[in-house]
């Protein structure tokens, strides 16, 4: 995964509820046999129309086209468990999201694929997204050492809160395995003592 420190980007407003992953990912994008081409698929039915970007999507806005966040509404990610959906995302470059509630199973593939989600009181979320909705105010800084967001051109911060042990993860840039190989040593170690203990094992 990729460290998450302190990143700095655009956050675009999206607060539909309910947005499950066949709108993040349409089906038509899981045919593939790896993760090439995942970010044409994100939100793919909602950026283009008849072939065209759609002029009214948020991320074709002029100020969201490069979009680092979003602020999202509440259960984003329902629906099928398609890990493709937080691909897609992250090739889109997404980096966060922002909102009040994600479906448990899409909330697990982000935290193990190095998507960060932030989940905040409704009218804390309701205030950022209609802070971010002005162009010339959508810059927002997240830095997850602090746990905090730092929006409205840097002039009013709000903290969160995560589970210590995926903000390690996020800030090392570990997945589950490379977590675990973190105790490489005391795990071999256990393997040779074990055998040793237990020959008949082996």
């Amino acid at each position: 995964m990729i460290p998450f420190g302190q990143v700095t980007g655009v956050a675009a407003p999206m607060m539909a509820p309910n947005v499950d992953t066949d709108v993040i990912m349409p089906k038509m994008f899981l045919k593939g046999v790896d993760r090439s081409g995942l970010g044409e698929g994100a939100f793919n039915l909602l950026r283009f129309s008849g072939g065209k970007p759609n002029a009214d999507f948020i991320l074709n806005r002029e100020g969201y086209r490069d979009a680092n966040f979003l602020v999202v509404g509440p259960n984003f990610g329902c629906g099928s468990s398609r890990e493709h959906a937080v691909w897609g995302l992250q090739q889109l470059g997404i980096r966060a999201l922002i909102g009040t509630s994600f479906a448990g199973i899409f909330n697990d593939n982000c935290a193990n694929n190095g998507l960060l989600t932030i989940s905040l009181d409704a009218d804390v979320v309701a205030e950022l997204a209609r802070v971010v909705a002005d162009s010339s105010r959508n810059d927002v800084t997240i830095d997850l050492a602090a746990q905090s967001i730092r929006f409205d051109r840097g002039r009013r911060s709000i903290g969160f809160d995560i589970e210590p042990d995926r903000k390690e993860a996020f800030l090392t840039g570990r997945d589950f395995i490379a977590s675990t190989l973190v105790f490489a040593d005391d795990i071999r170690a256990f393997e040779a003592r074990h055998r040793a203990e237990n020959p008949w094992i082996v």
